[in-house]
């Protein structure tokens, strides 16, 4: 009895030999070239979903008299090139979003998706390397190789793009927080010389002002005492604000 009864995930136009089967588990694992003794396994990836930690598994056999048969019993590869037209579609269209996107909370959706693209674009890179090193007369195989390539290479730029994206607002809002701080402090700081400036004055109207009695000297001197309260605020806020600038 074949064992390929113990591997259901594999496609049922598939009749590997024995060789093969021995490499493989009950699951479809990561993307690799399985080598047997006559014939090879190409397992790829559909393109992830954000969100979705699953990746779907999609199988080449390439028989023993050297062609190649896709999961739904087509010969050739057509279907990996269909797959790598898959890749490319979702790349662009992230690359626009990257353009597009007004919030941090679209980019870092961005930064999520681009980051399994990344890794699986490069992942299929090396299965589809290793197919060409085994079916090296195969000029097809060897044109997605090349353009799976440029995909990874795509990808790879798409998720460095939005994590800078990423790094720029939040470098660029820490500096409009770090102005509205200052121009608060500046302000607080105004604030506080004009309290300074009339503190004294204020001080003596309260001092003086208490319902007490006051000598008859203190009454007529009520101009001298207004204007020495404000020489004292000034003389304050000028000594204040000439040591705050020796700090700056």
């Amino acid at each position: 009895m074949s064992k390929s009864a113990d591997f259901p995930y594999l496609p049922a136009v598939f009749s590997l030999e024995e060789d093969l089967l021995d490499h493989l588990s009950n699951r479809p694992g990561n993307q690799r070239c399985v080598v047997g003794r006559d014939e090879l396994l190409l397992v790829v990836h559909e393109v992830p979903r954000p969100g979705v930690p699953e990746r779907e598994a999609l199988f080449f056999w390439h028989r023993g008299d050297g062609v190649w048969v896709d999961g739904e019993g087509g010969l050739g590869l057509r279907r990996l090139g269909e797959l790598l037209d898959r890749y490319a579609r979702v790349i662009d269209e992230k690359e626009e979003l990257v353009e597009e996107a007004d919030t941090a909370a679209e980019i870092f959706e961005l930064v999520r998706a681009s980051a399994p693209l990344s890794r699986s674009t490069r992942n299929l890179m090396v299965a589809i390397d290793h197919a060409v090193e085994q079916d090296e007369d195969n000029r097809e195989l060897k044109s997605y190789r090349d353009r799976i390539r440029e995909l990874e290479r795509a990808a790879e730029q798409l998720n460095h793009d939005a994590r800078l994206t990423l790094e720029y607002w939040k470098a660029e809002r820490g500096e409009e927080q770090q102005e509205s701080a200052e121009k608060l402090n500046k302000i607080a700081f105004r604030l506080n010389l004009l309290a300074g400036f009339f503190l004294p004055l204020v001080a003596l109207g309260g001092l003086f002002g208490m319902n007490v009695d006051l000598p008859d000297f203190v009454q007529g001197w009520f101009w001298v005492i207004f204007f020495g309260g404000l020489v004292t605020g000034g003389t304050l806020v000028w000594l204040v604000g000439r040591k705050t600038g020796d700090r700056s």
